[in-house]
């Protein structure tokens, strides 16, 4: 049997302390271990909340999934805003790069729908529109009517 625990954690920052150690105290595990392990795997998410599985063996081996941020949360850590814009229409918080915006999209790799970077980037503007982010410039409608024209294929 496969016992799991699931939690919200700080990306590169796992402590002892609550969510994880509270939980995986019961179940026997060396938490240090888990605690490297979950830190080593989230580094790229510093600063984010980051969703863990820890699965823990009968024999109390265990292995950590991780979850990834979504989409706006790792838009607002690469532009480092806290927040996006209040009213998106007529507020724009920053500004991404093309070369950020597929840095993102392969962060996210297949919880992304698209099968290309370039469809997945097209996902990545779709989550700039909501949060008042532009892209290379554009309005993130503009950008995707860009690169659906081939205007950026080059780049990809």
């Amino acid at each position: 049997m496969v016992d799991t625990v699931e939690a919200l954690v700080d990306g590169g920052r796992a402590s002892a302390g609550p969510p994880l150690g509270p939980a995986l105290g019961p179940k026997g595990v060396n938490i240090g271990q888990v605690i490297a392990k979950i830190n080593e795997k989230t580094k790229a998410f510093d600063g984010m909340k980051v969703p863990v599985k820890i699965l823990i063996n009968d024999d109390k081996t265990f292995d950590v999934k991780v979850g990834t941020p979504p989409v706006s949360a790792l838009i607002k850590g690469e532009l480092g805003v806290e927040s996006g814009a209040h009213n998106a229409r007529t507020e724009k918080v920053g500004n991404l790069t093309l070369d950020q915006a597929k840095k993102i999209a392969e962060m996210k790799g297949d919880d992304l729908l698209g099968a290309t970077l370039k469809a997945k980037v097209l996902e990545v503007a779709g989550a700039c529109v909501a949060i008042g982010v532009t892209i290379d410039g554009k309005g993130p409608k503009d950008f995707t009517k860009a690169v659906k024209a081939g205007e950026y294929d080059s780049q990809f």
